[in-house]
């Protein structure tokens, strides 16, 4: 879009000095933008950033509720989950997470939910999920369930949104079976 003020400004310059046009310019496109918003909201959004972040396991009694522990060590059985969740400070809308999940080896499948964004490393021991939400409260989470063939040992996460670290996580998956 043009604005005929600066066009006025511009098309005057040629008559007076470079420099005093141009700070006055200047001037009346810092105070255009002000006023009309011609800039892009992002240029003027303050990033995003969590106030908490916590990884841990979830547990889902007959009822389906959820009790969340946090926790860094996590027994490895079918069924289990664990995963993590962040509060994003001052935040309502749609948001867009990134998730790296770094595992100790490659386990015998990966799999997501229907409607996920899920790539592999070539070797088979990290994931990146992507996943676009809406949050009320500001809080966003992702949970995976464990499956026969996942492996122990030192396993990460991390969570990014606008490609900003909001979380990382170093956990260990602890295998009961020798």
């Amino acid at each position: 879009m043009r604005n005929s003020t600066a066009t006025i400004i511009i098309t005057s310059s040629l008559l007076i000095s470079g420099f005093i046009a141009s700070q006055a310019l200047s001037s009346l496109a810092d105070h255009s933008v002000a006023s009309s918003g011609s800039i892009s909201q992002s240029t003027y959004t303050k990033p995003i950033t969590a106030s908490k972040a916590e990884f841990g396991v979830l547990r889902i009694n007959p009822k389906g509720q959820g009790k969340f522990t946090p926790t860094t060590r996590v027994v490895l059985y079918k069924g289990g989950k664990y995963g993590w969740r962040i509060q994003l400070k001052d935040y309502k809308g749609k948001v867009t997470w990134r998730e790296v999940f770094r595992l100790p080896k490659a386990p015998e499948t990966w799999a997501t939910d229907d409607g996920e964004t899920l790539s592999l490393s070539a070797d088979g021991v990290e994931a990146v999920t992507t996943r676009t939400v809406f949050t009320n409260d500001g809080k966003i989470e992702n949970f995976w369930t464990m499956v026969p063939g996942d492996p122990g040992g030192k396993h990460q996460i991390k969570v990014y949104v606008d490609n900003r670290l909001v979380g990382s996580f170093d956990f260990d998956v602890i295998s009961l079976r020798n």
